[in-house]
């Protein structure tokens, strides 16, 4: 049995988090269900384990069972107590500052949602608009907004498990769009969420960027199993997946889409769904899908499930570009100038993206229990935006299957996801799911990979 090293160690805080009242401090050293330890304790190890790659997050708790992080208060501010902390967080003994900033950040942005969402009835009935202005008060008090700048955050989604080809593409793409001043946005973990980052950090350098932007969004149900890249330096931790992915949608202002699994699908039909609502549709959302050669194939599976199952209005709202860095970063630029002169025309924030509509199917956490997997609608009869809604829920429950704690756990007792519906779309689901399978999509190369899911036509 391999030993990892440990160490422990004080930490003194950086950014905002220097003192908290005793009320906090209760919250977060409370062990017990209703209690924050448990959360804090799972996302700090996370960050802690930055240098490792990986996508089992039960497996990273095991390894490191005897880790705890406990809160010292003093009359000077606090300090955080790390005990049996991954050594590779640590140079000569001191915590990677970046590793030490992101730390913070998970504290901050748990206790922020704790006691302005969990704990405030305003919230309860999740209205739409509630919602928003939530995602809008998480990215405000982690300082996200930047009032004066022009339109210049490239959302970057895409896999954690994708090949070395793919890695490599998607830091040339980053590179381009570093060189022309766009700053990266990804769900923060390793693979095409890396890539981007890394890419444009050359790109920056370069171009003499001093404050170049690399913000991670990610939530607590996927951070162990997607733990903070090293580039990220600003990493906001939202409560759930549906208010991640409307902070990328409200924060970003266009979307490069590299090849992924069951989860970069699942972004595409949220992108895809809120686009073809008919309130959007004059709205300039860049968005594009690119990939090496070896790629090809990907993408031409996902454009034809697309046309299939939402048909060619849906198609018409990407482009997709194939071993062609530089004629990804122009399709971007060119649409974030559209983007600055419709927000401009239309007195709109260049920071947040208010105009966008987002109906409140698209909000509402999806619970990815049997029965509501079982439940899902999946018949083209459907709207075009609301059957992506659904499509979604399902790729998200197929993450939840593969990675998330929750999800794993639930099929190891109850066994795979039953999904039901027309027979020509789920024949259509079933070809892009097993293409996924077979180009080891779903898990990190070398996991053995048992399906989380049935489908039944």
């Amino acid at each position: 049995m391999t030993i990892n090293p440990t160490i422990t160690t004080t930490v003194n805080p950086v950014g905002p988090m220097r003192v908290l009242s005793n009320r906090e401090v209760n919250k977060l050293q409370d062990t017990s269900q209703s209690g924050l330890h448990s959360l804090f304790r799972q996302c700090a190890l996370a960050i802690l384990n930055c240098e490792k790659e990986g996508d089992d997050a039960a497996e990273l708790m095991a390894q490191y069972k005897d880790f705890n992080i406990r809160i010292i208060s003093e009359h000077r501010g606090l300090k955080l107590e790390l005990v049996n902390a991954p050594a590779e967080a640590f140079v000569a003994g001191k915590l990677i500052r970046g590793v030490r900033e992101n730390l913070f950040s998970v504290l901050r942005d748990i206790l922020y949602v704790s006691s302005h969402f969990t704990e405030d009835s305003r919230f309860a009935d999740q209205k739409s608009t509630d919602i928003t202005h939530l995602v809008f008060q998480i990215l405000r008090h982690a300082n996200a907004f930047i009032t004066h700048q022009m339109p210049s955050i490239v959302v970057c989604w895409g896999g954690h498990s994708i090949s070395r080809p793919e890695y490599e593409y998607t830091k040339l793409v980053g590179y381009q769009l570093g060189l022309r001043g766009m700053n990266i946005c990804t769900g923060c973990g390793p693979g095409a969420m890396k890539g981007p980052m890394k890419g444009a950090y050359i790109g920056h350098a370069k171009q003499r960027v001093a404050k170049g932007r690399f913000i991670g969004l990610t939530e607590p149900g996927i951070i162990a199993a997607e733990s903070p890249n090293p580039i990220v330096n600003e990493l906001i931790i939202l409560p759930d997946i549906e208010k991640r992915l409307e902070a990328f949608v409200r924060l970003g202002h266009g979307i490069v889409v590299f090849p992924g699994g069951p989860g970069t699908c699942e972004e595409i039909l949220y992108i895809l769904g809120i686009l073809m609502n008919p309130a959007n549709k004059d709205i300039p959302f860049p968005l594009v899908f690119s990939g090496p050669v070896s790629a090809k194939e990907y993408f031409e599976k996902i454009d034809a499930f697309i046309g299939n199952t939402l048909g060619e209005e849906a198609q018409k709202m990407y482009d997709i570009v194939i071993d062609d860095p530089v004629e990804v970063s122009r399709i971007m630029r060119s649409g974030l100038e559209k983007v600055t002169r419709f927000r401009r025309k239309r007195g709109d924030a260049y920071y947040f993206n208010w105009l966008l509509k987002i109906e409140q199917q698209f909000q509402i956490p999806f619970d990815p229990t049997h029965e509501n997997m079982a439940g899902l609608q999946l018949d083209t009869s459907l709207p075009p935006h609301e059957l992506a809604s659904n499509l979604r829920k399902a790729m998200s429950g197929i993450v939840a299957g593969n990675i998330k704690e929750d999800g794993v756990s639930q099929i190891r007792n109850h066994g795979p996801y039953q999904l039901t519906g027309e027979v020509e779309l789920m024949k259509q689901m079933d070809t892009l799911l097993q293409s996924f399978v077979d180009q080891y999509r779903m898990k990190l190369p070398g996991s053995d990979y048992q399906p989380c899911y049935e489908i039944n036509c």
